[in-house]
């Protein structure tokens, strides 16, 4: 064991990592590939969609960020709810939030040999995944820093493309451009259907979708243990989250939905894709590719940070076996990188099944959403005991969350009211059939940790 172990985990990040590493969590591939699913489901009214979805997850984020503040050694939202609320509910939160990034990091190695067969249609199924895998190891095992730089770039990338976006549809908007189809250009495509042209019934279906494009957004908690200075970048970072919502999901999907009416929007593509093969560029599918590819690396990168500090908090609290508490010389936890990646190779596996991958995409992404309510869930309660048995603490905090205690309330009956609309469409309701199988598997494991949790 390294002497870097008595040290914990590397500060390293600085501001801009964070802030990227922030964004990344807000923009992934739940936006640039499901929101043409969400749009030809809700018509207008899926912008509604993404700002209440924004709306509730902003306060998870602002519990989370005080309750991380009032004590800096809190490395993550598992070191919270273990303390606060009992090292079981950490067991099953840190497992859960594991979980949940390693099916991610699967649905994103299926989804990456995907696109490298845009360029490549004959290569080895195998390739990309494996590959993949390799190149986000490598980088992760290196050092903290890495990390950040690699996310920087790839979180770059998204927006620069989602800028371009909606610059070039004001473009259009503005000069009145008419499309192959003789679609117009125009604000007005926003109404002319109504804003809520498939009903009520409609809006709904749109959240189970949506609400995957908004996993990993408590990233930056994660990656607040290993900044510099946390009591400035952390609040920084979770403020912005309702401009990045308004910009890079509102804005962009309204432009989309002005530049062609939301009807001829696929629902098995990405939006993003048709917007920029309209404006003429021969080359606009390769360089959307090229986003969608990145995009999904970003979402990978995120889940190996994730996964090997999780574990790495599990063993700390005596919750994983020991050999994940081990750190490199460089301050990295590569037992449970090695581990986390080793189990991404299922992806891989998955290339080979029969079946309808898509089919099982949409299962996995399910179950992985409902784990995060579960895992939002916990935030929210840990912060609930938080202001019972800690009231001088909160009167104490400098980033206190507004309208606290109703706003947690309020925020966990929306969680609940969307696992009812998850239950409406057959393949969300086998998700939801499918995700109680995790926390038996969990509660069976349990006795193993049982002896460790009594000794805390």
């Amino acid at each position: 064991m390294s002497e870097h172990h008595s040290e914990g985990l590397q500060r390293t990040l600085k501001n801009r990592h964070l802030q990227l590493i922030a964004i990344g969590g807000a923009i992934g591939t739940g936006l640039f590939m499901g929101s043409g699913k969400t749009i030809s489901l809700a018509g207008p009214s899926v912008l509604f969609t993404y700002m209440i979805i924004g709306f509730f997850l902003f306060f998870v984020m602002r519990a989370m960020g005080e309750l991380l503040l009032h004590n800096l050694e809190y490395k993550s939202f598992v070191d919270f709810s273990a303390d606060l609320l009992g090292p079981t509910v950490g067991y099953f939160v840190g497992w859960t939030y594991w979980f949940c990034w390693v099916v991610i990091g699967v649905a994103d190695i299926v989804a990456i040999t995907g696109y490298a067969q845009f360029w490549w249609p004959d290569i080895p199924l195998w390739l990309p995944g494996m590959m993949c895998i390799a190149f986000l190891l490598a980088f992760n095992m290196l050092s903290v820093k890495l990390f950040g730089e690699l996310e920087f770039w790839f979180a770059l990338i998204k927006i620069v493309a989602i800028v371009a976006l909606i610059g070039c549809g004001i473009y259009l908007i503005a000069t009145g451009f008419e499309g192959p189809t003789g679609d117009k250009a125009q604000i007005s495509n926003l109404w002319n259907d109504g804003i809520l042209p498939h009903g009520l019934s409609g809006f709904f279906a749109a959240f189970q979708i949506a609400v995957f494009a908004f996993v990993g957004i408590e990233l930056v908690g994660t990656a607040s243990a290993e900044t510099a200075d946390p009591h400035k970048t952390l609040p920084k970072a979770i403020n912005k989250i309702p401009v990045r919502v308004i910009v890079f999901y509102v804005l962009a999907l309204s432009v989309i939905m002005t530049v062609t009416p939301w009807s001829s929007v696929a629902a098995d593509k990405s939006p993003f894709v048709n917007m920029f093969t309209l404006i003429g560029i021969g080359a606009a599918a390769a360089m959307i590719n090229f986003v969608v590819l990145t995009s999904a690396l970003s979402s990978a990168n995120s889940g190996m940070f994730s996964t090997g500090r999780m574990l790495f908090g599990l063993s700390e609290n005596k919750l994983a076996p020991k050999a994940f508490g081990k750190l490199s010389s460089n301050g990295v936890p590569r037992n449970g990188l090695i581990y986390s990646c080793a189990l991404l190779l299922i992806g891989v596996a998955l290339l080979y099944a029969d079946g309808d991958v898509m089919h099982v995409f949409t299962i996995v992404t399910t179950i992985s959403s409902i784990g995060f309510f579960f895992v939002w869930t916990v935030i929210l309660l840990s912060y609930l005991k938080y202001r019972k048995v800690r009231p001088e603490a909160h009167l104490a905090s400098n980033y206190k969350m507004p309208f606290g205690v109703p706003m947690c309330y309020a925020t966990m009956a929306f969680f609940a009211f969307v696992l009812v609309l998850f239950w409406q469409e057959p393949d969300t309701r086998i998700g939801l059939l499918a995700t109680p199988v995790w926390f038996i598997a969990l509660a069976l494991c349990y006795p193993y940790y049982k002896k460790g949790l009594k000794q805390q």
